[in-house]
């Protein structure tokens, strides 16, 4: 495609563009030259001073938020809090101490401190459905961090796991089974769920049943499981020990024993109770009856029929 110009268009560039010549040079003489730097000058030197006063706020803000970090810190020590809690306050206070900061210098510019909180909201509401699910555990491992349902070094029982814990994360919680193996347990679940805390307590409890024949001798076998507790080292003996009848079975009459342990003695102390008890039945001939069908047939049965 041809563009043709007429001589009235070139006139009128060349005109246009002698205008601008004859502007620049004007701007090109030293006293107007001058006006325009003097100009220039009181706004060169307030966005100086606005600079400086900017530096400064940066400045002191910063060593002011480490002091309180560092004061925020010491008060959780003294306290006593978890490692996981003091981490968790310490990185919400630094985060928002340097938010507000951030809100100040925006100020010290002359920008909207309610652009930033909106745009601030908006990124967190995003974040926020984005990562419900970290969120919910995240929320799960604090509230067990503040309430300490248990700690690391308990036991816990809960419907589709049991454990020592050996982990107490912000996001997860990891148990040792008796077996050695991990289990890592969301916070979010173990927060909602029912947990047993075996050991959070000094001593436990140790309850055991034993079903022995009715033909039996009851009295005896009461005395040998009376006396196999109140004789065992594990058995606290300054507390009560009671041995009685728990039921009268179909098969068996099934008698009760209950004494108590210190927590960490507990199992070895019931594996051990209960074959003393089995040995001391034997030897006394005092019989624990397995489940059996008799059939009786009463009656003659006659040939052919």
């Amino acid at each position: 495609m041809i563009f043709l110009s007429t001589p009235t268009q070139e006139t009128d560039a060349i005109s246009a563009l002698g205008e601008d010549l004859k502007e620049l040079q004007e701007f090109g003489k030293p006293d107007v030259l001058m006006d325009a730097l003097k100009g220039w000058v009181p706004d060169l030197i307030r966005f100086g001073l606005n600079l400086l006063v900017i530096l400064v706020i940066f400045i002191v803000g910063r060593k002011i938020i480490r002091l309180l970090l560092k004061m925020a810190r010491h008060s959780f020590e003294r306290a006593g809090m978890e490692i996981g809690v003091t981490k968790f306050i310490g990185s919400l206070l630094k985060f928002s101490l340097n938010a507000l900061l951030i809100f100040i210098i925006a100020g010290q510019l002359g920008i909207d401190s309610a652009s930033i909180v909106a745009i601030l909201g908006s990124a967190g509401l995003a974040i926020g459905l984005a990562l419900q699910e970290s969120l919910k555990n995240f929320a799960g491992g604090i509230l067990i961090l503040v309430m300490k349902p248990f700690k690391v070094g308990d036991y816990i029982v809960m419907p589709n796991a049991e454990g020592t814990v050996s982990v107490i994360g912000l996001v997860y919680t990891i148990l040792v089974t008796i077996d050695n193996k991990t289990i890592s347990i969301p916070n979010g679940t173990l927060s909602n769920s029912i947990v047993t805390n075996v050991t959070a307590m000094e001593k436990r409890r140790l309850d055991l049943t034993v079903g022995i024949g009715y033909q039996s001798d009851l009295r005896k076998a009461k005395e040998i499981m009376d006396r196999i507790y109140r004789q065992h080292p594990s058995v606290l003996q300054e507390e009560p020990i009671v041995t009685y009848v728990d039921s009268l079975g179909d098969d068996s009459v099934v008698l009760g024993a209950r004494g108590w342990t210190k927590s960490e003695d507990y199992w070895a102390a019931r594996w051990d109770i209960t074959e003393k008890i089995k040995l001391a039945f034997d030897e006394e001939g005092i019989e624990i009856p397995y489940r059996q069908m008799d059939v009786h047939i009463t009656g003659s049965v006659q040939d052919g029929e």
